[in-house]
């Protein structure tokens, strides 16, 4: 099983390219970062955590892509995720060339978690009916691993439509794309039908879910063993990554507080050292 982390980044957070080293240097496999271009200031929508107020950092969060570009510039081998971005609200074909280019700069180590979105408001502002979102990322997506892998990509879609093109450079090799969301018959739909991975948030109820998604998998002709579960924002006990060991996640991501490096990074160690004493001789990886 891996290990990653996941903050909150934001213009009052640590440096994504300083955490990022920090993490590599520590042993994390991967660092993952939200997404939200902008919070219209309505706030018709109620904040996802159930608060009364939303936290300030969903308005103040980095694009993903830039931050994650710095901290390729400070590691060599971390794995770098969106955690989640949120490809409905975002143009296919210059995601698609920006998340190429990090790839092949990177040398092949970007993950795209995606998410559907859950801000009606913010949807709007870029053309997405609230109940179009889904159907909107998929095509999204789709139309950006055209881009990814043909040498004359084309798509004629209800939402993407673009004739024969060109667009380099290409990834190093996939780019796996992860879908975060509570378990369902909606979120296991799109895993099976287009997914590489699932971001189940915390990670309750995994035990009767990992198989039941497994099964769907099989079912579609997919194999299990080669799609990844990942526990997001987990708050991290030896006996919870025993669990999680036993059960089939992949890899668990653990929630840094969205704070200065003054508080982040003895937090990192702490989580430091409980990754350190799994990967010590007679411990399961």
């Amino acid at each position: 099983m891996r290990f990653g982390v996941t903050i909150f980044s934001t213009d009052l957070t640590i440096d994504p390219a300083e955490l990022a080293f920090e993490a590599e240097a520590r042993g994390f496999d991967s660092i993952w970062l939200p997404e939200h271009t902008h919070i219209p200031v309505s706030r018709e929508t109620p904040p996802p955590g159930g608060e009364d107020e939303l936290p300030e950092h969903y308005a103040r969060s980095l694009d993903p892509l830039i931050a994650l570009a710095t901290a390729a510039s400070r590691t060599s081998t971390i794995r770098l995720g969106t955690g989640v971005m949120l490809p409905a609200q975002r143009e296919p074909i210059v995601t698609a060339k920006a998340v190429a280019t990090l790839d092949h700069l990177s040398g092949g180590r970007v993950s795209l978690g995606i998410g559907f979105g859950w801000n009606r408001e913010e949807l709007a502002d870029h053309g997405v009916a609230f109940a179009d979102r889904r159907a909107v990322c998929r095509e999204h997506i789709l139309a950006m691993r055209q881009l990814w892998t043909a040498e004359e990509a084309s798509v004629d879609g209800t939402h993407v439509s673009f004739g024969p093109s060109w667009s380099w450079p290409k990834p190093v090799g996939r780019v796996p794309v992860l879908i975060g969301g509570g378990d369902g018959p909606k979120i296991f739909g799109a895993l099976v039908d287009y997914a590489d991975g699932w971001i189940p948030i915390g990670g309750a109820g995994l035990t009767a879910a990992i198989p039941r998604l497994h099964a769907a998998l099989s079912d579609a002709g997919r194999d299990p063993g080669g799609f990844e579960v990942i526990p997001f924002g987990s708050l991290p006990t030896p006996d919870k990554l025993d669990h999680f060991e036993r059960i089939g996640v992949t890899e668990c991501v653990f929630r840094l507080p969205g704070a200065t490096r003054d508080e982040v990074l003895p937090e990192l160690d702490r989580q430091a050292e409980l990754v350190a004493s799994r990967r010590q001789p007679g411990v399961s990886p």
